[in-house]
């Protein structure tokens, strides 16, 4: 009898932390989905609902014409087309750049190996705001400040560091066997790692690309800064210019942040098995 209360009472304590530890994961997940809830009825609203008595429930009235005006009224295409060439720019130049160059640092046997893979972890630790004042005097003087080259250069040798710093670590955990027996059988250098190292590092790639594509679809400062015609402008620095001096419509405002909210949503859905698979490779590689 004592033995079976006892194993009664280890069952009943499993049951007790299974549903406490479920409890916990919804209050996690209401609290990572409200503020995507909030943000899409802030964009359904007008500026009476938005500053009266509903602050956070469902609009009274759906202003669905917040949205038509967006694209209609506005440049927020433009920006948007603008912001996927940054990213997607960004995203494949800095990619391609960091993986050779992580390749060369994690794998190679050179005598500044470890120089340069300081020199680029330096750059992480560099804020943006510290480089800003000599960036926009070095694109002014050489005329690339307010077009799209102006806000590339910075943004590829940017994420550059990030990229390098993921890469190499998972460059490390990869056998040199591999490449050993590729050269065996008359590989060269390019056609290994084009063949045969990429292919396994694509799940660090994904993880670098997603960091990159967020930090370049997000960005503001710099192209706020470098940045002086309409035609060249971000989808970020686009919606700012959405408020009025006198009077600004806050439900145009909220339209345009869900427009930009969507690609970012729908990009880790694409890659969040990558990333997953990434993390999960590094922590047992680790």
């Amino acid at each position: 009898m004592p033995r079976y209360s006892r194993r009664r009472r280890k069952v009943k304590n499993k049951k007790i932390a299974k549903n406490l530890k479920f409890i916990l994961l919804v209050v996690i997940a209401v609290t990572q989905l409200f503020p995507l809830y909030w943000l899409v009825t802030f964009s359904l609203k007008g500026n009476a609902e938005i500053f009266g008595d509903n602050i956070i429930g469902l609009p009274q009235a759906w202003r669905w014409e917040n949205y038509y005006k967006a694209f209609t009224q506005t440049n927020i295409i433009r920006y948007f087309l603008n912001s996927v060439f940054y990213s997607a720019t960004t995203v494949i130049a800095s990619g391609i750049l960091s993986a050779m160059a992580a390749y060369a640092i994690a794998r190679m046997k050179w005598k500044w190996s470890g120089l340069v893979f300081g020199i680029f972890a330096i750059g992480i630790m560099i804020p943006a705001q510290a480089a800003l004042l000599p960036l926009f005097q070095l694109l002014d003087r050489t005329g690339l400040k307010g077009g799209y080259l102006g806000l590339l250069i910075p943004y590829i040798a940017g994420a550059i560091p990030m990229s390098i710093l993921i890469l190499t670590g998972f460059y490390k955990g990869i056998p040199k066997e591999i490449e050993e027996a590729a050269y065996i059988d008359g590989c060269g250098v390019f056609r290994s790692f084009a063949l045969i190292i990429l292919p396994i590092i694509k799940p660090a790639i994904a993880t670098a690309s997603v960091f990159t594509f967020l930090g370049t679809w997000n960005e503001l400062m710099l192209a706020n800064t470098f940045v002086d015609s309409d035609k060249y402008r971000t989808l970020p620095v686009g919606i700012m210019s959405f408020a009025g001096q006198y009077s600004t419509d806050w439900g145009l405002i909220g339209a345009g942040m869900v427009i930009a909210t969507v690609p970012t949503i729908i990009i880790y859905f694409l890659l969040s098995s990558q990333v997953q698979d990434s993390l999960v490779a590094g922590a047992v590689k680790g």
